[in-house]
């Protein structure tokens, strides 16, 4: 097999798909670069500050300029946000109170979050223990389940907020659309006008043209290591969206009746605001990397998912392996191939919130950066493989090599 020539033919197959991804990052590149002219962005910015943080200019301007990128009406951007997970828990924790009910219309969510929640597990200060209730709703055929959905908000008053995960999860489905999203929320606003409807964007910004805050979405939320870091970005998270919320959300953040007021950061902020900036280019070249591994494992013969041609609402790819022997095979063959700790060889682990045995292959700059290439996966079965990132699309196609190299040896 010549593996030149099969990633090639890939290629080809994937030109339709390739020229959609430049046009979406156009689209959102405009907007991120209207966001720092309007907020009139300059060098000062970037300078870290110390103490209390009262009147930290670079804070609240990054707030500002992520707001506008992200189509909100305010944000909390904080490099004290340890990762995606956190920045949900706060924006969950942050607006509802005892006796709240949430809904998710997207069925379990992520695996760490399940025990934030109180899902699984029993540790200290879940949103269980604070006497807030999560109930879900399965896909049915790969779609919201809107009927079901709707009795139980006819039914159940105590339902405060209506929970979307854009992004699969340890699942074998496609991620969220912005069209999903927006049919979803129609719906629920026609039967309750009072309800919060929050987004987990993780992995999700800037794959389409919009973001759910165009939508009607209230409030959304994910990690500056993800997407909207840019691949540069070394810490924190971010929540956005209606402005009362944001300022509820700051209440648990720091300190309710300071929240968004106080906070400083000893570093400089230049790596949050050049990562926004670069954002929509990193994606895009993440998801030129997710299409061409999809082309490249449907010529090998595995099931992938999305397929090429699929319109893409997160960064990831999905790939159906046999064998638990398979999936190793292929996390440790993208390892090989990372700039950083390539010489590692992943094994499958007992992770901290995680159900099962995780095994990850992350060799990257930022330590657990997804918008670098990495890939991860619970061992059971169905063994199913998630990849994810790459700064540059050529990273990609010598890491494919690797890989291709890494499964024909395998068999």
């Amino acid at each position: 097999m010549n593996i030149d020539e099969l990633i090639r033919d890939a290629e080809e197959q994937a030109k339709d798909a390739f020229s959609r991804v430049d046009r979406i990052a156009r689209v959102c590149s405009e907007r991120v670069l209207q966001a720092f002219l309007k907020n009139r962005v300059s060098a000062r910015h970037f300078a870290p500050s110390e103490g209390y943080g009262y009147d930290d200019a670079g804070r609240d301007t990054l707030d500002a300029v992520f707001a506008d990128a992200l189509g909100a009406e305010d944000a909390l951007v904080r490099p004290q946000i340890a990762n995606g997970t956190h920045a949900i828990f706060l924006a969950l924790s942050g607006t509802l109170e005892p006796n709240d009910t949430i809904l998710s219309l997207t069925g379990s969510p992520y695996d760490t979050l399940e025990s934030a929640i109180g899902l699984n597990g029993d540790v200290p200060n879940t949103l269980k223990r604070f006497g807030i209730r999560f109930l879900s709703v399965p896909f049915k055929n790969d779609r919201i389940d809107l009927d079901t959905a709707g009795e139980i908000l006819k039914s159940d008053k105590t339902v405060k907020m209506i929970y979307l995960q854009r992004s699969r999860g340890y699942a074998w489905r496609n991620a969220v659309s912005i069209a999903e999203i927006k049919r979803a929320i129609d719906h629920v606003r026609s039967l309750r006008s009072d309800l919060i409807v929050f987004v987990d964007n993780c992995y999700g910004e800037f794959t389409e043209e919009v973001e759910p805050t165009a939508v009607g979405a209230d409030l959304i939320a994910g990690s500056l290591i993800k997407n909207c870091g840019g691949g540069i970005a070394p810490t924190g998270g971010y929540v956005a969206g209606r402005k009362d919320l944001v300022e509820a959300v700051s209440y648990r953040q720091t300190v309710p009746g300071c929240g968004k007021e106080i906070g400083s950061y000893a570093g400089s902020y230049r790596l949050f605001y050049q990562g926004l900036f670069l954002a929509p280019h990193t994606v895009a070249q993440c998801l030129k990397s997710a299409v061409l591994f999809s082309a490249l494992f449907e010529r090998l013969g595995y099931r992938t998912l999305p397929k090429v041609d699929d319109a893409r609402s997160d960064i990831i790819q999905s790939v159906l392996f046999d064998t638990k022997e398979e999936l190793i095979a292929f996390m440790r063959a993208v390892q090989a191939a990372a700039p950083v700790d390539g010489f590692v060889v992943p094994e499958p682990w007992e992770m901290p919130g995680y159900a099962d045995p995780v095994i990850m292959a992350a060799g990257a700059f930022v330590q657990g950066a997804t918008t670098e290439l990495s890939a991860d996966a619970p061992i059971r079965a169905p063994y199913i493989g998630y990849l994810q990132g790459a700064l540059t699309y050529e990273h990609a196609v010598l890491a494919a090599k690797s890989v291709v190299n890494a499964l024909i040896t395998a068999h």
